[in-house]
């Protein structure tokens, strides 16, 4: 835009929030990172979004909080939340909010509840638990399930019923050929699909769930 920092900054104090010009500069060289309150005055001045500010794809809590322009004590009053316990759960990547927390969160960042498990890095222990429920007694898993993914108890039974009927049909399909004695090629067909069907597991379970897993959240204004 042709801006020096010494005009950045002072069209930042006009918005309210006044800075130092060697502080743009820092920012500018990567050896410092602006505030909440500093990155989205700098868009502002800029006139740009954070998340071009920031360079990448929000892949954090923290960067999708920080792309709606939300501050950390402004997203935990929506989430009835101590500002310290959301921040915690930032640095940790860890999310344990309950469900109607977890929806407002979704919501507020733009995000779904399948791309927050991701964010979370809770899919390898989702499909742990969705791998037991299918080979074993699917409703022992429907409460484990439901604490990582905050969809009902009842929309996560009959998937689990549903995944668990599915990949008892392998079995039943390879012991019927087993027991026919037919060729090993339709062995290894009913093999090769149970090992596809294992690895879309995950995939297979949001299926499932449709709009409880992917609808696309109301639209939010940040601020």
């Amino acid at each position: 835009m042709g801006l020096t920092v010494t005009q950045v900054a002072d069209s930042m104090a006009a918005c309210g929030t006044p800075v130092h010009p060697e502080w743009v500069m820092a920012w500018e060289q990567g050896s410092h990172v602006p505030s909440d309150r500093h990155l989205f005055a700098l868009a502002d001045v800029l006139w740009c979004d954070t998340a071009t500010l920031m360079g990448t794809e929000p892949r954090t809590l923290a960067e999708f909080r920080l792309a709606r322009r939300l501050s950390a004590e402004r997203l935990a009053y929506r989430l009835g939340m101590d500002p310290d316990e959301y921040r915690a759960a930032e640095s940790a990547r860890q999310w344990h909010g309950d469900a109607r927390q977890t929806r407002v969160l979704v919501e507020a960042l733009g995000l779904s509840l399948r791309k927050l498990i991701g964010i979370m890095g809770r899919v390898e222990e989702l499909e742990e638990h969705l791998r037991s429920a299918i080979a074993g007694r699917w409703k022992a898993y429907v409460d484990p399930v439901v604490e990582i993914v905050s969809v009902d108890a009842t929309s996560v039974g009959d998937a689990l019923r549903t995944m668990h009927a599915e990949f008892s049909g392998f079995s039943e399909r390879y012991m019927g050929h087993l027991v026919a004695r037919n060729a090993d090629a339709r062995l290894k067909e009913v093999a090769t699909e149970r090992a596809a069907y294992l690895r879309r597991l995950v995939d297979h379970f949001w299926e499932l769930m449709g709009d409880e897993g992917e609808a696309s959240p109301y639209p939010m204004t940040g601020g």
